[in-house]
């Protein structure tokens, strides 16, 4: 197999997330409530989520015939090639049926168990963030970075409401209380990807979340890495994309907000 140029895959790749983008962007304006389906409990999808799958699916398989794919609504191949799409149509389908904002497409490119390729549409703003590996991180080809801020005292913090698993929901409830005292606030905007992309950015500080799937991480992840972020899961290990649970920050305050999600939620 010849050497896959990350950078311009990337590129490719952030040129079909806009095409994709464009068509969710016109399905809302006639989107209808009683076109959902649902999966579980509070779990929905629609028309619109498996259509942005196939459009995806359907073009990467151009950029990269090789590679196999995990993705959110049903997708999923293993091929010979160690590379693998990490795929979500539509991040944020509560958000997107309701017809509120925001709601992201993200794509991770994966190499056995490295992220070497990421990139996050946020459709409204039409706003893309993406990063390769070895690269800096970008958003509509302007490089960005995290935020400079020092304490969680100063910080911005960004979490995802657990919807379908419960089990920690009271520590996690404990430890929003305790942020809500100790930050500058904290946003649940319904769309783990786009917090992740915020983070990368600066307009988030730290994150954090558990029951998540690879999908909803695998891009941002790489991307607030190449922002000059920190991404663990909760005991500060590497186990962040497949292990259900992550904390992202500007780095600066990484180990003072992980000690403090440890300290509700890690027993």
């Amino acid at each position: 197999m010849s050497k896959i140029n990350f950078e311009d895959v990337c590129k490719q790749v952030c040129s079909l997330a806009c095409e994709t983008g464009n068509f969710i962007k016109s399905e809302a304006e006639k989107f209808s409530i009683e076109s959902i389906e649902v999966k579980g409990l509070n779990n929905f999808v629609s028309y619109v989520d498996k259509t942005s799958e196939t459009r995806l699916v359907n073009g990467l398989r151009k950029i990269l015939p090789e590679a196999g794919f995990i993705a959110e609504e049903g997708t999923a191949s293993k091929n010979v090639s160690s590379y693998c799409w990490v795929i979500d149509p539509l991040d944020g389908t509560t958000n997107f049926i309701h017809g509120m904002p925001p709601y992201a497409i993200s794509i991770g490119l994966m190499d056995g168990n490295e992220i070497v390729v990421g990139v996050i549409l946020e459709v409204n703003l039409n706003e893309c963030f993406y990063a390769w590996k070895g690269s800096k991180a970008w958003l509509n080809n302007k490089e960005i970075v995290v935020s400079k801020s020092q304490n969680v005292s100063d910080s911005l913090i960004a979490t995802g409401f657990p919807y379908t698993d419960y089990h920690l929901l009271k520590p996690f409830m404990q430890s929003l209380e305790y942020l809500f005292v100790h930050s500058h606030g904290v946003r649940r905007i319904g769309s783990a990807a786009t917090d992740l992309a915020y983070i990368a950015c600066g307009r988030f500080d730290a994150f954090y979340e558990y029951s998540l799937n690879p999908w909803d991480v695998a891009a941002g992840s790489l991307i607030i890495q190449q922002a000059g972020g920190s991404v663990t899961d909760f005991k500060g290990g590497n186990n962040y994309i497949f292990g259900g649970e992550i904390i992202a920050s500007n780095s600066f305050i990484q180990q003072e907000f992980s000690k403090i999600v440890q300290n509700y939620l890690v027993k």
